[in-house]
């Protein structure tokens, strides 16, 4: 059997062995199901941090706010006719 290199620091070995075994008998229906999960945390999150600093800002900003995270300027532009520049204006 091959030594196992941990993951994760501050998790018991024996803990990261039983996740690791439930991670393998996963579907790839319920894994793909996980990281949608994940992505939709993560999504909140980074709605919740723009809220705070933006407490004015409606659902309409938030939203424009957090696409141009991920949108270069120029789809930006197109896809929303929102410069991101202009958003701290």
């Amino acid at each position: 059997m091959s030594r196992v290199i941990p993951q994760s620091p501050d998790t018991d070995p024996q803990v990261e062995r039983v996740q690791i075994e439930i991670w393998r008998r996963m579907s790839a229906a319920d894994k793909f199901g996980v990281v949608l999960q994940l992505n939709e945390l993560t999504q909140e999150l980074a709605r919740q941090g723009i809220r705070e600093r933006h407490p004015d800002a409606d659902e309409r900003e938030v939203f424009l706010r957090l696409v141009s995270t991920w949108l270069d300027r120029t789809t930006m532009i197109r896809a929303y006719g929102v410069d991101p520049e202009e958003l701290d204006r």
